[in-house]
């Protein structure tokens, strides 16, 4: 029951740490800045963390870094307020969804996913683009190819595509072996 009460107690810090990683902007150099009113805001909350937990989470304090001046850099920021929510999370609230749902093997697999449907998206296209020369205007098969082509950005994924394609040949009478033709 008491980690309850704690845990209670933490999550308003949990979801400002959280807060403060939302808006810190993303690191476009390696000399970029944090303001001072906001790492010292995020120590103070800290501080304030260490308090009600009963636990040192000093290690999570932003220490100044020197670069000409006394600064903070966003990269240093950015990682101990991520360490300090996971830690947290793992501590306190294993039993709900990770703050980080887009962690970065699945950011990664969505990236590739998006990169490789582009190329196909592409490879499509410039194929469509070599077989239209191929064939008379006003042919069946030249229509398909220009109606495929300007309907490709409908299709959101790779089942998509093939509907379209096969319903695009059903229509205008292309079989599957001019298909195979066209596309080979």
């Amino acid at each position: 029951m008491e980690r309850e009460a704690t845990k209670d107690k933490i999550r308003p810090l949990y979801s400002e740490f959280q807060g403060y990683l939302s808006q810190t902007p993303k690191r476009r150099d390696a000399r970029d800045i944090v303001d001072d009113s906001d790492w010292m805001r995020y120590n103070e909350a800290v501080k304030e963390l260490n308090q009600i937990a009963g636990k040192n989470y000093n290690k999570f304090l932003i220490k100044l870094e020197i670069l000409n001046n006394t600064i903070v850099l966003v990269s240093t920021y950015r990682q101990t307020l991520g360490g300090l929510i996971s830690r947290l999370h793992a501590e306190y609230f294993s039993d709900e969804p990770a703050p980080f749902s887009g962690m970065p093997s699945t950011i990664i697999t969505q990236t590739q996913q998006q990169s490789q449907s582009i190329q196909m998206y592409l490879d499509i296209q410039s194929k469509i683009d070599e077989a239209i020369p191929n064939f008379e205007d006003g042919s069946k098969e030249k229509g398909f190819l220009e109606k495929f082509k300007s309907s490709l950005n409908t299709a959101s994924n790779v089942n998509d595509l093939f509907k379209l394609c096969f319903k695009l040949a059903t229509e205008l009478g292309v079989s599957i072996a001019t298909l195979l033709k066209i596309f080979s």
